[in-house]
C-alpha cells in the first residue's frame, strides 16, 4: 500500500504523480488481503510468496491472486526481508503501482449524504502516528484526511502497514497550503476546530454538523499561522505527571469524541 487512497478500479491510479516512479510494496498477510480485495491486476503488479510456505492463508492469498490474474512470484524469504527492510511480512508481499492523492472535492465527494467530518493533520511527520491515526479515522467514519504537500509525512508503505488496510478506505488529500485550504472550507460551511491549551473541555465538545478537526505537529503542535484561523480549540484535561499526549494518541480520543456527539454516524 502506499500512496493515497485507492479506490477499486479507480482511474487516478494511472495518472502519473511527482513522488510515483516506482513500485510500492505492501506486506503482511491482512495489508495483502486488504490489497487483493480493493485492488485489480491494473493495480497490483506482482505477489511475492515465500518459497516453501504452504499455510492454509497464504495458499488463499495465491489463489486470489491468480483469479485476478496477478503474477506470482515465489522467492526466498531472504528477498522479501531485504524488499520490507526487515518488516513482518508474513511470507507475502505485493508490489503495486503507487496511489493518486485524493483532491479536496473527491473528499466532499466521499461525505456525500452527510455533513463532512474531516482530519487536518499540520505538519505531521511521523509515519507510525499517521498509519494509527488512519486507522482510527476509518474506525470512527472520517470522510477524509488532509496533509501538507512539504515538511511533512506521506503515504509511505510505512504508514499502509501501520493502518492494517484503513488506507484503502479513507481518502488522503494532500495540499501545498494548508491555511488556503482551510479557509476554502470555511468557505464551504465548515467549522474548524484545532488543540490548545486553553481551549474548551473535548469532553463538552458538539461536533454535529459541517467540521474539521486539526491536529498539530509531533513537538511543536498547531502552526501559530493555523491557529488563528481556528474557529475553537479544544483541550484534553490531564491529571499525571506528563503534560502531553501522542499525536496519534490524542487524535484518537478527538476523533471518538467526535464521533460519539455527532450519535455514532
Amino acid at each position: 500500500m502506499v500512496k493515497s487512497n485507492p479506490r477499486k478500479n479507480d482511474p487516478r491510479r494511472d495518472q502519473p504523480t511527482d513522488e510515483a516512479h516506482q513500485d510500492e510494496f505492501v506486506f503482511g498477510r491482512h495489508a495483502v488481503e486488504e490489497a487483493l480485495r480493493e485492488g485489480s491486476n491494473k493495480t497490483i503488479n506482482k505477489l511475492f510468496v515465500q518459497k516453501d510456505l504452504n499455510s492454509d492463508p497464504v495458499r488463499v492469498i495465491v489463489e486470489k491472486a491468480k483469479k485476478q490474474k496477478i503474477l506470482v512470484s515465489q522467492v526466498p524469504k531472504v528477498k522479501l526481508d531485504l524488499l520490507t527492510d526487515g518488516g513482518n511480512h508474513q511470507g507475502v508481499m505485493v508490489a503495486m503501482a503507487p496511489y493518486a492523492y485524493a483532491t479536496i472535492d473527491e473528499l466532499f465527494a466521499h461525505a456525500e449524504g452527510h455533513d463532512p467530518f474531516f482530519l487536518i493533520l499540520d505538519n505531521l511527520e511521523d509515519p507510525q502516528n499517521l498509519g494509527s491515526i488512519l486507522r482510527t479515522a476509518d474506525a470512527v467514519g472520517v470522510d477524509g484526511i488532509i496533509i501538507p504537500k512539504h515538511r511533512a509525512v506521506g503515504l509511505t508503505s510505512t504508514v499502509a502497514k501501520v493502518s492494517t488496510g484503513a488506507i484503502e478506505h479513507v481518502p488522503v488529500a494532500r495540499v501545498t497550503n494548508l491555511a488556503q485550504t482551510i479557509k476554502t472550507l470555511k468557505e464551504r460551511g465548515l467549522w474548524i476546530f484545532g488543540t490548545a491549551m486553553d481551549g474548551q473541555d473535548f469532553r463538552q465538545w458538539n461536533a454535529k454538523g459541517k467540521v474539521a478537526l486539526v491536529i498539530g505537529n509531533e513537538g511543536k503542535g498547531i502552526s501559530p499561522g493555523l491557529a488563528k484561523l481556528m474557529d475553537a480549540t479544544l483541550t484534553i484535561p490531564m491529571v499525571g505527571h506528563v503534560q502531553s499526549l501522542n499525536a496519534s494518541v490524542a487524535a484518537g480520543i478527538l476523533m471518538y469524541q467526535g464521533f460519539t456527539s455527532r450519535g455514532g454516524k
